[in-house]
């Protein structure tokens, strides 16, 4: 395994990649491990296609470059499947995925990826969770079973220290219900 696990999440502005990069990070970091944590924009508004990258490593990491040859790709919005070179830089090796109700093979055929790929309907199980389309924390639990980056357990208590205060706890509870079913779900 490379010293440093590297991650691209693709998605659209106002879509979360941002906040799951940095729950991302926190779960790591308060596991012991040395993080990145950083987004790339276009043009700055809603809806414009985006990129956040996480950095995971036991030890220090001192490059500060963009993710070229990332571990894993994260894609929050379907629709960018296809539009997008979202498998760009992945080997096959790699772990691609995909917030959608298509299948792997589908997939496959769109990005013309080889390496695993794990799809999972985020947008349903947040609309069935929290009632809103909010994919980007649900997605999070397909990371972790896929991956075992990082423990579910501790994505859970970055969503609650982000979140209590500030939505509620039933609707905390929610999200990470979300993020539960999507682990199961892979």
């Amino acid at each position: 395994m490379k010293d440093i696990l590297e991650i691209i999440i693709h998605g659209r502005g106002g879509q979360g990649a941002k906040t799951a990069s940095q729950f991302i990070a926190e779960a790591a970091l308060e596991k012991g491990k040395h993080i990145q944590s950083f987004p790339e924009y276009g043009p700055e508004r809603a809806g414009a296609p985006m990129i956040a990258y996480n950095r995971i490593s036991d030890k220090h990491i001192s490059t500060y470059a963009p993710v070229v040859n990332p571990d894993v790709v994260m894609v929050i919005d379907p629709t960018l499947v296809g539009s997008v070179k979202v498998a760009e830089g992945l080997t096959d090796k790699g772990i691609l995925i995909v917030n959608t109700s298509e299948s792997a093979a589908d997939i496959k055929k769109k990005t013309n990826f080889n390496g695993k790929i794990y799809c999972v309907d985020a947008t349903k199980i947040s609309i069935d969770t929290v009632g809103k389309n909010q994919p980007n924390t649900p997605i999070l639990g397909a990371l972790i079973k896929a991956t075992s980056i990082i423990s579910i357990d501790a994505i859970k208590e970055s969503i609650k220290k982000k979140f209590l205060k500030k939505l509620g706890e039933d609707l905390t509870n929610k999200t990470i219900e979300g993020v539960q079913r999507a682990y199961d779900a892979i």
